[in-house]
C-alpha cells in the first residue's frame, strides 16, 4: 500500500461498482489513502439497508446523499434526510434503513479503510453459494446479529 501523500480523487461519475447486498459504488479504497480511510456509496431502495450487524474493525461515517434513512444504534434512533450526517464506532451493534417511499442514496466513509472492498469481494463470490458469503463476511470483520422482536439495535 503506497503511503497517504497526496489527495485521493474521486470525480463525478468515477468509481467501482459492486452490484452485492443492493448497488454500490466504491469511491475512494484505502489503497488510495495509505489506510486510512475508504469511501462508497449505496442505492438502497424503500425499505432497503442491511441487517443488524457489528463492525470489529471500523467506525462508520454516514452522510444521506438523497431520501431519508433511519439509523439504529445501541438502543438509540434517529433518521436523517439528506445532508444529514451520523457516525457510528466499531464494536456496536447497529443497522440503517431506506424509511422514505422513494429510493435513497447514502454515502460511508469507513476508517480505518478496507471494509469498502466488501461489496466487490461478495460480488466475486458464485451465486447460491451461502457458504462463500460468509467466509467474505467473517474475513471482514463483520458480525450479522439477530434482530430483536422490535427491530431496534
Amino acid at each position: 500500500m503506497k503511503p497517504f501523500t497526496s489527495a485521493a480523487v474521486s470525480p463525478p461519475g468515477h468509481g467501482i461498482s459492486a452490484m452485492a447486498f443492493g448497488e454500490h459504488v466504491i469511491r475512494i479504497t484505502a489503497a488510495d489513502t495509505g489506510g486510512a480511510l475508504g469511501m462508497f456509496e449505496a442505492v438502497l431502495p424503500p425499505a432497503g439497508g442491511p441487517p443488524l450487524h457489528l463492525h470489529e474493525r471500523e467506525d462508520e461515517f454516514f452522510r444521506v446523499l438523497s431520501g431519508r434513512f433511519g439509523f439504529w444504534c445501541a438502543g438509540d434512533y434517529v433518521e436523517l434526510e439528506e445532508g444529514g450526517c451520523l457516525v457510528l464506532p466499531r464494536g456496536v451493534p447497529h443497522r440503517f434503513q431506506n424509511v422514505g417511499t422513494t429510493e435513497g442514496r447514502i454515502m460511508t466513509v469507513v476508517t480505518p479503510g478496507g471494509f469498502e472492498s466488501f461489496f466487490p469481494a461478495v460480488e466475486r463470490c458464485q451465486p447460491g453459494a451461502p457458504e462463500q458469503i460468509a467466509r467474505v463476511v467473517r474475513d471482514f470483520g463483520l458480525t450479522i446479529l439477530p434482530e430483536s422482536p422490535s427491530g431496534e439495535a
